[in-house]
């Protein structure tokens, strides 16, 4: 093997390590969020008591798992095109794998059961956030300092005085022109 024939194999071998460790970095982050997806859809599943709910999370969970099929079959088509000389970007394979988690999470995400789990958790978390507000309100009180109602209460009172200031305001403004006229008609 000649001097010139040397660099370009170690070109081409790092090259094909790099794209090696890339598709197998992208294998692992996939099979890493297939495993993610598939429990925590088993965890949303196994909380479901509907019959109906059960059918329809099952269902889109089959289609969500036909379409990482699809792309599994995608990158092994891909991957043979790599070997047989064809030129692909890298990012290619990245975009197949974020197509896919998109088309996968929507099949999820398009059913009633997980709906159903999603209202669950805005309502866990929003009772949450009320007694959360409560405690911080009854600590606030305990320490002396204003709380959120008091304030509200201030300000809801401070509207009310300037209102009937406002017409006390107006009130004397009617006075003082009835009482200007009275004394402009007496010095005629």
């Amino acid at each position: 093997m000649s001097d010139s024939q040397q660099p370009q194999a170690g070109n081409w071998n790092a090259f094909v390590e790099q794209w090696n460790e890339q598709f197998l970095d992208a294998l692992e982050d996939n099979m890493e969020a297939q495993a993610q997806f598939v429990e925590s859809w088993s965890e949303a599943v196994g909380e479901m008591s509907e019959e109906e709910e059960l059918s329809d999370g099952v269902e889109g969970y089959a289609r969500a798992y036909e379409t990482w099929m699809e792309a599994s079959e995608q990158m092994v088509e891909r991957t043979n095109d790599v070997f047989e000389g064809e030129d692909i970007d890298v990012e290619e394979f990245r975009d197949i794998w974020l197509n896919t988690a998109n088309e996968a999470f929507k099949e999820v995400m398009s059913t009633t059961a997980f709906a159903r789990m999603t209202g669950e958790t805005v309502g866990d978390v929003l009772e949450l956030q009320q007694q959360a507000d409560e405690a911080s309100q009854e600590t606030l009180r305990t320490l002396g300092f204003a709380t959120e109602e008091d304030v509200v209460e201030i300000g809801d009172r401070l509207v009310e005085l300037e209102r009937r200031q406002h017409d006390v305001e107006q009130k004397l403004d009617r006075v003082l022109e009835h009482l200007e006229s009275m004394e402009d008609d007496s010095e005629q």
